[in-house]
């Protein structure tokens, strides 16, 4: 059983606080003035990270001084930790590079032996909360409505690392449901998960919004060859709030999904608490912007400028909801990367 570790917990629980309750620092604004800046994603190119982190891209340079190149690299595997790591051992230390992480924080919270350099030391820029979106094919034998998928046959869930938030939701979802299910992971990404799913090689899988949204949903849901079932709420463990990713769409959350099947009764027990305590960490801080450790404050604060700026930005908000249905947030101040 997977339990969130105690004292990384209140390193997060303080990373969140002091982000959502700060102003942000005075920028040089000056500093990518002719230079060049890379966003690495932590995962395959055309799936969910990427999706974002290309449409950040495509907005934020305005708001840096010089408007610099802005390319984006992928480097992915081992659920996100290759990119995680290679930002910290190999990137550039100067400000250039900037991670665009997704899963970067439960992986911290529950194997930090997996940093070859201590995450805590990196230099965090911002954040987004997120969500993931579950969904199956409609081909599975005894599933004809959302709510079958109880007593459905032969389902086959995807995965891309055993360890990986994205998996464990996975099966602890459909534990708590009850579901009988085969699990196969080790997909490279969202990508191949996804290839494999239309192949039907696997009929179960999850997508974060952006993925659901620009791919699933017009390629498959609308198609009849897929089905959204669920989605993961926000949490602080105790409260639970809908995603801003899906506040307009029409599935439940976990929970009341749960209920639609068990007669309005609520999760309880050992599975539950360690769902709630996994989304705890990775859903709140699903997406995290960081830097090498030691980047020059001028960089941190700059970007952190421009993402704020960035929110309020109406040509972004229109091209995001055309792409993915929804306005990523970010959320940034200068006690982000306090501990």
């Amino acid at each position: 059983m997977v339990r969130v570790r105690p004292v990384l917990l209140s390193v997060f629980a303080a990373i969140l606080w002091g982000a959502s309750t700060s102003t942000p620092a005075a920028a040089d604004e000056s500093f990518y003035k002719n230079k060049r800046l890379t966003i690495l994603v932590n995962y395959a190119a055309g799936g969910p990270s990427d999706i974002e982190g290309r449409l950040l891209a495509r907005h934020v340079q305005k708001y840096l001084e010089g408007t610099p190149t802005i390319i984006i690299q992928n480097i992915d595997g081992a659920g996100g930790m290759v990119g995680n790591n290679y930002l910290a051992e190999i990137g550039p230390k100067d400000g250039s590079m900037m991670g665009y992480f997704t899963g970067a924080a439960w992986n911290a919270a529950s194997e930090p032996e997996k940093f070859h350099v201590d995450f805590k030391t990196y230099e965090f820029v911002a954040y987004q909360p997120g969500t993931s979106i579950y969904f199956a094919r409609t081909d599975i034998p005894g599933f004809k409505r959302p709510t079958d998928i109880v007593k459905a046959q032969g389902l086959i869930s995807g995965g891309l690392s055993a360890s990986n938030a994205k998996d464990l939701l996975l099966r602890l979802g459909l534990d708590i449901l009850g579901v009988k299910y085969k699990y196969v992971t080790g997909y490279q990404s969202n990508n191949t998960a996804r290839l494999a799913f239309q192949r039907g090689e696997i009929n179960y899988f999850s997508e974060s919004p952006p993925g659901y949204r620009s791919v699933v949903e017009p390629q498959l849901v609308q198609k009849g060859e897929a089905i959204g079932l669920y989605y993961d709420p926000n949490t602080d463990g105790e409260k639970f709030r809908v995603p801003k990713q899906v506040a307009d769409m029409s599935l439940p959350p976990l929970q009341d999904f749960y209920k639609q099947i068990n007669n309005g009764a609520m999760p309880s027990g050992q599975l539950w608490d360690t769902y709630l305590s996994i989304l705890t960490v990775n859903a709140s801080l699903q997406r995290l912007l960081v830097m090498a450790p030691h980047a020059p404050q001028a960089a941190i604060d700059t970007m952190r400028a421009a993402l704020l700026k960035l929110n309020d930005d109406k040509d972004y908000a229109e091209d995001a909801l055309k792409q993915i249905g929804y306005v990523p947030e970010y959320v940034a101040g200068p006690e982000t990367n306090r501990h």
